[in-house]
């Protein structure tokens, strides 16, 4: 299984980076979680200074932006092919 995070405090873009991870993850037809972690020394921990930001697997993949659905499909089929 593939685990996303999405590291933000609840800002607008970070519930938009939630909402598009959830949708890159069916579009994907990957068995994956998708978390919010909105704890700050928790995203400080993972190295974020601008949030939103989205993990994939163990790797910051984006701060400060809402990717788009089709980038983070990508990062998911790049995560599976790694396990």
């Amino acid at each position: 299984m593939v685990e996303i995070k999405v590291l933000g405090t609840g800002c607008k873009k970070c519930n938009e980076l939630y909402e598009t991870a959830l949708k890159a993850v069916e579009q994907s037809g990957v068995d994956a979680s998708v978390q919010k972690v909105e704890d700050i020394d928790a995203i400080l921990a993972h190295g974020v200074m601008m949030t939103p930001g989205l993990m994939v697997g163990d790797e910051v993949k984006s701060t400060g932006r809402v990717p788009e659905v089709r980038q983070i499909v990508s990062w998911i089929m790049t995560e599976v092919g790694r396990s």
